[in-house]
């Protein structure tokens, strides 16, 4: 019997239905954690990485990946809860979305909400955090050590330099307040800089250069 290593890895992070997960998103080129992450968000909730089989939203909801029936024809029938199959239409419909958005946190939007800029669902987690649809999941993902994705690859850079600019902006604003640079003396200006206040508005003064010259002139003559 073959092992498949990507279930394993699965089911090893509390995945269920482990092997239909991997199956689907092995046939459309999907992370199998970001597959398993939309599952655990859809049926399994913000305690738990693993989904369920079940039937939600007021009865509209099918299956492991809810796969509504007033959208989906596929829904109003017996294969909406098979898992191995409910999987396999639910990673088509993401793996679509990603190439129409190039966008993972646009897709899983689109894949809850029907846009692209939607918040969705909102979740409320045990310590307190509230995330729409498409966090929320991403959340999952991070539990259950994914890679980023590649149509999405920038989204932990992204959030880490927002994190590094938002520490360096208030360290900034501890630091004390440079004194203001003198602007460009004239060629011939006295050696000895206005203080700050006496610039401040600074007005530059004309230059008598005639009136100069007579004074050196009669200095080294003197």
């Amino acid at each position: 019997m073959n092992v498949d290593p990507i279930a394993s890895r699965l089911a090893a992070n509390g995945v269920a239905f482990a092997q239909e997960i991997a199956g689907a998103a092995r046939s459309h080129g999907l992370d199998p954690e970001l597959l398993a992450a939309v599952a655990a968000q859809e049926t399994g909730g913000p305690g738990s990485n693993a989904g369920h089989n079940v039937v939600g939203d007021g009865g509209h909801g099918h299956g492991l990946f809810q796969i509504d029936d007033r959208w989906h024809a596929f829904a109003r029938t017996p294969n909406a809860m098979d898992p191995q199959q409910n999987a396999d239409y639910a990673a088509g419909m993401l793996a679509g979305l990603i190439k129409r958005y190039g966008s993972v946190h646009a897709a899983l939007s689109a894949y809850n909400a029907g846009s692209p800029n939607a918040a969705g669902t909102a979740t409320r987690w045990s310590d307190g955090h509230v995330l729409g649809y498409a966090d929320s999941v991403l959340r999952h993902y991070a539990q259950l050590g994914g890679e980023e994705s590649a149509q999405d690859s920038a989204v932990q850079e992204r959030t880490a330099t927002i994190a590094s600019v938002s520490t360096l902006a208030q360290q900034a604003r501890q630091l004390p307040m440079p004194a203001a640079a003198p602007p460009s003396a004239p060629l011939m200006a006295l050696p000895t800089a206005p203080s700050h206040s006496q610039m401040s508005p600074y007005h530059r003064q004309a230059t008598d250069y005639l009136a100069l010259f007579t004074d050196a002139t009669d200095e080294k003559n003197s």
